[in-house]
């Protein structure tokens, strides 16, 4: 599908997991010096017991939309939306003409999900055309960007108990709709394009009541790989007497459960499987310049307004419980319950 990347393409798992390494050697490498975990690996919380739906994004190895599908140019996501779409507009008459003119119209996923943000994001000064001109330009551009909304509508429908299909996530889910608009305005932040990128930020924050900063870098590495280039970044820093600002990345296969009142700081870092609720803030002390965000590794669980301040660390698969207040770091695989500290 022309949409797709021009290579071909495996299971989004095989995707994810290739974007959890620098290289291929060097993933090879790294796994023959580290001997194999048993699945019991993350005992010290028992994430599957307590929350099996959200430590799905964690716990599980196998991230395929479907089924195991071959190498090829097929899209196994946009083939079910299509026909979650033909069969709703069956049950549905009423529904035709929104999901003919959402998606059955259209001939990609890239091409489907700018339109409908393009509707979503409108007003009277900034038409729906301009807009689906724009979002389709870059996604219909950026490997990265296709895999993306893959990955995330996936993870919308594997952890969210309320996403009956993947249609859900891609025609009414406002959490989804805001990420994959902050993707596109990253896009157009990278291109020097600014200006617009703020006037996304500013409608999406608008529309949907999540904020995220379109400046944050988006790349795909893991959590420990991030914390050691900012390791590297803060040496070049002291030695050359330049002060670097390290961005933040946001992985993939995010779930940002209703979504309301999420804020995310410039320089913060979510890992990829990571589960956001509704109220969280990742921001700073207000006594700190430059790197000042929280640092959220995979597959943590982050509950209804947590707010976690400062450059802190919350370790790969621990949880936050709802109102927390935390600003000093969590350990790796705990659960922490609310005013972690307390000023």
């Amino acid at each position: 599908m022309a949409c797709l990347r021009d290579e071909p393409r495996g299971s989004l798992s095989d995707m994810l997991s290739r974007r959890l390494s620098i290289t291929e050697e060097e993933q090879k490498q790294e796994d023959a010096e580290q001997p194999k975990q048993p699945n019991t690996l993350f005992v010290q919380f028992p994430f599957e017991k307590v929350f099996p739906v959200y430590a799905m994004g964690f716990l599980s190895s196998d991230f395929d939309p479907l089924l195991s599908f071959p190498y090829s140019r097929a899209d196994p996501i946009w083939d079910a939306v299509r026909q979650e779409a033909k069969l709703e507009a069956e049950k549905e008459p009423i529904l035709s003409s929104f999901l003919y003119a959402s998606i059955l119209s259209h001939t990609c996923l890239e091409q489907a999900l700018g339109f409908v943000l393009a509707n979503r994001l409108q007003n009277p000064t900034l038409l729906a055309t301009q807009l689906m001109d724009i979002f389709s330009n870059v996604m219909m551009h950026d490997k990265d960007i296709q895999c993306s909304i893959r990955l995330d509508v996936q993870a919308f429908k594997d952890r969210d108990p309320a996403c009956l299909s993947y249609n859900s996530a891609l025609l009414y889910l406002k959490g989804y709709h805001a990420l994959q608009s902050y993707r596109v305005a990253h896009a157009l932040w990278k291109q020097g394009r600014k200006v617009l990128a703020f006037a996304l930020q500013s409608r999406i924050s608008e529309v949907f009541g999540i904020d995220i900063h379109p400046g944050m870098f988006i790349f795909f590495l893991c959590f420990i790989l991030f914390t050691a280039y900012k390791h590297l970044i803060v040496e070049v820093s002291k030695r050359t007497k330049v002060a670097f600002c390290t961005s933040a990345s946001i992985g993939d296969g995010i779930l940002l459960d209703h979504g309301t009142g999420v804020v995310i700081g410039e320089t913060s870092v979510i890992g990829n499987r990571v589960s956001l609720m509704h109220g969280v803030t990742l921001g700073g002390t207000g006594k700190e310049i430059g790197d000042r965000h929280p640092k959220v590794g995979e597959g943590a669980l982050i509950g209804a307004c947590v707010n976690i301040l400062g450059n802190i660390k919350v370790g790969e698969g621990a949880m936050i419980a709802a109102g927390s207040l935390v600003l000093k770091e969590v350990p790796p695989h705990r659960c922490k319950k609310l005013f972690f500290k307390l000023l």
